[in-house]
């Protein structure tokens, strides 16, 4: 009956009607306390008006009510003990739309599938009555985005904001930092942004937060350490390499990883860490704790145990990558699982080599493969080391949740092949998008009380700007959207019909998409 994605199942109203598709609408709040929710609305929908001069508008009344919806599996992103009820009610008759939540952040949610049907009603001509009730099975739905690598500007990241509300996320994860550079602004270490880099000022950082919070998502900034550090190291320079394993050094370059035992190196940390802290209005702080390649794992395990206590004191609770479980983990720790060695789908000879050409021309020998192999291989036990001593998993895996996974250039459409053969990360197979939208989070070892959530992310190591990123994330975050907040993959047959009217809704928000060939774009 709908097109709305994430998918709401809808039952038709009494009486049977439609309203036409075309007319301009009035966003309405019912009482004071909506007030804002209503002004970001209509924000959030003007894109999809057209201009239908001496039409009446029609309604979207927005509404609070005391009905309960069962709560969602997972953390709170906005740090509360039990997460915020996100479900909604929603009608539309005659009159309009209306909207019912027991919380704004419901309402807002209710919202969006107004706009959604609004949006979408113009492809079919018509807005048929229905009613329906929905609510997430997941609490933290979040998205990554990599600005440390290919800098996004802050009217950029509003507009990532937006994307990812529309769909019902509620986390927008920032990579701030790597050894490409540092984006936010930290006045007591300047050199960090130099003259001539793009980065965020506080103010501007504080600003982003703000316009987030406003569509009821929270921002989780990433300070990746104690790898990924050559921007800090260049600008706090004299800092001791942490210990390497031996030989190292004579095989592969490598940026040394920070060693968070030695004081000056903690000291110039601590500093970092306090005021990325005080800037930052979530309750969470990354602190990255990944791929820290040239640290031996005894130092590693050393400096991670120091950053979950250094952002603890500072009133913060951390979330690292999986890595970081091999320290210790208990139940106040996040680990965001994204790979293991099977995930990461690369051969063992020359034979398999040669039938991946896309890892021949990225200069992958076996030697090299073989290399990655054995670094990665302690990832095979993160996943159970992190739910055995009670820690939070947040799913990210690799396989179908990095979405700077190449699209297959066979299903490119007309002008987009070559665009198909420039974007993603060399490393990973090209695939379609029904193969992101086959995700099952449902599918790994993990009880429902080590759930954290779900999140997507774009790395931006193989491309530059944003609407490369809009490119690589769309149509694939939809689906993801789809399954954190449904709890389940669609049937393809079915989702790939409601997909077919988003690249309208996307080019409303003038967002290059990727129009694959598995999709019949209406």
């Amino acid at each position: 009956m709908n097109a709305v994605i994430p998918h709401a199942d809808a039952r038709p109203s009494s009486p049977a009607g439609a309203l036409p598709a075309t007319g301009s609408w009035h966003v309405r709040a019912a009482e004071p306390a909506l007030a804002e929710v209503a002004a970001t609305v209509r924000a959030l929908l003007a894109p999809h008006l057209p201009d239908a001069p001496g039409t009446a508008p029609r309604a979207l009344v927005l509404g609070l009510d005391e009905v309960v919806s069962a709560p969602p599996l997972g953390l709170a992103p906005d740090g509360a003990a039990d997460p915020v009820d996100e479900g909604y009610r929603l009608r539309v008759d005659a009159d309009g739309i209306t909207c019912h939540g027991r919380t704004p952040a419901g309402v807002f949610r209710g919202a969006t599938t107004a706009l959604q049907l609004i949006a979408t009603a113009r492809v079919t001509g018509e807005l048929p009555f229905q009613e329906l009730t929905d609510a997430p099975r997941y609490a933290w739905r979040g998205l990554m985005v990599d600005p440390a690598r290919s800098f996004l500007t802050p009217d950029e990241v509003r507009r990532i904001i937006d994307l990812a509300a529309l769909y019902k996320l509620n986390v927008l994860h920032l990579h701030l930092t790597d050894n490409e550079g540092w984006r936010v602004e930290l006045p007591g270490t300047p050199a960090l942004t130099a003259p001539g880099t793009e980065f965020y000022s506080t103010s501007e950082y504080r600003a982003l937060q703000e316009y987030a919070a406003r569509r009821f998502v929270t921002v989780v900034p990433e300070i990746d350490l104690p790898g990924h550090c050559a921007t800090f190291r260049a600008a706090v320079p004299g800092l001791p390499p942490a210990p390497a394993p031996a030989g190292l050094a004579d095989r592969f370059p490598f940026v040394p990883p920070l060693d968070l035992t030695d004081a000056a190196t903690r000291t110039a940390v601590t500093r970092v860490l306090a005021e990325v802290c005080a800037l930052t209005t979530g309750p969470y702080v990354h602190i990255g704790a990944d791929e820290a390649f040239g640290a031996t794992p005894e130092n590693f395990d050393a400096s991670v145990r120091e950053l979950r206590t250094l952002v603890r004191e500072l009133g913060k609770r951390p979330v690292a990558w999986q890595e970081s479980s091999r320290a210790g983990i208990g139940p106040e720790d996040i680990a965001q699982y994204w790979v293991d060695v099977e995930m990461m789908d690369l051969p063992d000879t020359a034979e398999g080599l040669a039938a991946r050409p896309e890892l021949v021309a990225a200069g992958r020998s076996v030697e090299i493969i073989a290399a990655l192999k054995k670094f990665f291989a302690p990832t095979d036990d993160d996943l159970r080391r992190t739910v055995e001593g009670g820690g939070r998993v947040l799913l990210s895996p690799q396989s179908h949740l990095y979405l700077d996974r190449p699209y297959a250039t066979e299903f490119a459409p007309p002008g987009q092949s070559a665009e198909a053969a420039r974007l993603g990360f060399d490393g990973y197979r090209p695939l379609g998008v029904r193969h992101t939208a086959a995700w099952d989070p449902d599918a790994y070892p993990v009880p429902d009380a080590n759930v954290a959530g779900v999140e997507a992310t774009v790395f931006a190591e193989e491309f530059k700007g944003f609407e490369d990123v809009s490119v690589l994330l769309l149509p694939r975050l939809a689906s993801v959207a789809e399954a954190a907040w449904c709890g389940r993959a669609p049937g393809w047959a079915e989702y790939r019909e409601r997909l077919a009217h988003h690249g309208r809704v996307w080019a409303d928000r003038n967002l290059p998409y990727f129009a694959s060939t598995e999709v019949d774009w209406r």
